[in-house]
């Protein structure tokens, strides 16, 4: 194996959480959806399309000095459902989390319909989708029925 196919494309980090496996081409859905901008302060590595024995090609992302919670990873759940997660600490994997989606996901996005009772302020609801499929990931709207889109979803992040 030549040293160039062998060599890392992006350095290891002391501290932080390592998000592999992301479908190709869905790494910056992933940045906005851990609502990672242009702001952020910590160091952020994007690999984009690389080759996967297991996916053929796959994004990662690293975060420097940063470990996701229960809430972001059910985030990640929308377009990555299948990614592993490793927290770092110390340039070791200490732990590694897992991405469940279930049956429905509660208080992770709003219903895109603007007309939702989950809309109304004045009659607060939990935010409930049915996933409907998996693959593709299909979800509707517990209270209205309304399909979701995917790209408006990742804007009504809670």
């Amino acid at each position: 194996m030549s040293s160039e196919t062998s060599m890392r494309r992006v350095t290891a980090i002391r501290n932080g959480t390592v998000i592999d496996h992301i479908p190709a081409g869905q790494a910056l859905r992933v940045l906005k959806l851990l609502n990672i901008t242009d702001q952020t302060a910590v160091p952020v590595s994007l690999v984009m399309n690389v080759p996967s024995k297991k996916m053929g090609a796959k994004d990662i992302v690293k975060v420097e000095d940063r470990e996701l919670t229960q809430a972001e990873l059910d985030r990640l759940a929308l377009v990555a459902s299948e990614a592993s997660v490793a927290i770092i600490r110390a340039y070791s994997v200490a732990e590694k989390l897992h991405i469940n989606l279930g049956e429905e996901l509660n208080n992770v996005v709003r219903c895109t319909f603007s007309n939702c009772i989950t809309q109304n302020s004045r009659e607060p609801l939990p935010h409930r989708l049915v996933i409907l499929s998996k693959d593709p990931l299909q979800l509707r709207c517990h209270y209205c029925g309304t399909p979701q889109n995917i790209d408006q979803l990742i804007n009504n992040v809670l």
